[in-house]
């Protein structure tokens, strides 16, 4: 017995917003009229995710997000058996739920599940566009309107946790990092719904904690988080507060560079 699935609960009804850097947009909608694979690569929290959520909007495409993790094994992706009081009935996963029905599987981190995991996409990004069901003993051709989309972090590249060569040449790439100065403020204005200066200083802090990169922190603040501090700051709490609250702590936990980030941030705001 198989389970079917409606997808219109996946279908995303406003508009989100998302302020277009470069070519992404058109270079995605011509991946989707081809039904190419593509990868999104660039530090966390720069849009990457949003940018889908837009995609999907604007195509009229149902969206499914699938979180990756070390342990999302192959049948989480694909399906599995389960016992019910009707007897053994199959339950897609969610990259079979978009391939039988169309829409756009989303793969967040694609590099956090292990390799013998990400392998059962590769029937699904060539030509043959299928996905073999072992258990099931089917193999389930994509329906049109089915793309695969992925993500990753260059950044926490290891010999260990990087994507094969033999998958990353499946994909279009598309290229994500933070926005300029000018740009980057009026997106934290926006969704923070702060005021102009106090944008700018946030992208401010955001630029001195960025120039510690390869000091201590792996990364700078992320746009993300700077919408975080600026959501803090117009709740009323104190622009210094909202800083370490929504930048300084989580991003590290050594107190060194703590101490090092907060002489950066105090500079900037001089």
């Amino acid at each position: 017995m198989l389970v079917d699935t409606d997808l219109s609960a996946y279908r995303i009804a406003a508009e989100p917003y998302y302020r277009p850097v470069g070519d992404e947009v058109a270079v995605f909608e011509a991946a989707w009229r081809h039904r190419l694979p593509v990868m999104l690569k660039g530090p966390t929290g720069c849009g990457k995710t949003r940018f889908v959520e837009y995609m999907a909007w604007r195509l009229h495409q149902p969206l499914i997000t699938v979180a990756a993790h070390e342990d999302m094994t192959a049948a989480d992706l694909a399906g599995r058996f389960l016992l019910t009081p009707e007897g053994t009935v199959w339950h897609d996963g969610p990259l079979t739920q978009a391939v039988r029905h169309g829409g756009i599987c989303y793969l967040d981190e694609i590099v956090e599940a292990r390799q013998d995991t990400t392998v059962v996409i590769h029937p699904l990004t060539d030509a043959r566009r299928i996905l073999p069901l072992e258990k099931r003993g089917e193999l389930v051709s994509a329906h049109p309107d089915f793309q695969l989309v992925i993500s990753y972090n260059p950044g926490y590249q290891s010999a260990v946790k990087d994507l094969k060569e033999s998958t990353k040449q499946r994909f279009v790439a598309i290229d994500f990092d933070y926005p300029v100065p000018e740009l980057e403020a009026e997106i934290v204005m926006r969704e923070a719904c702060v005021d102009p200066d106090l944008a700018r200083s946030l992208v401010a802090i955001a630029a001195c904690s960025r120039n510690l990169r390869g000091q201590g922190l792996d990364e700078g603040a992320s746009t993300r988080m700077l919408i975080h501090a600026g959501r803090l700051a117009a709740g009323g709490v104190s622009l210094e507060a909202a800083v370490h609250a929504g930048i300084v702590l989580p991003i590290t936990d050594d107190a060194e560079v703590r101490e090092a980030l907060g002489a950066a941030i105090a500079a900037c705001l001089a």
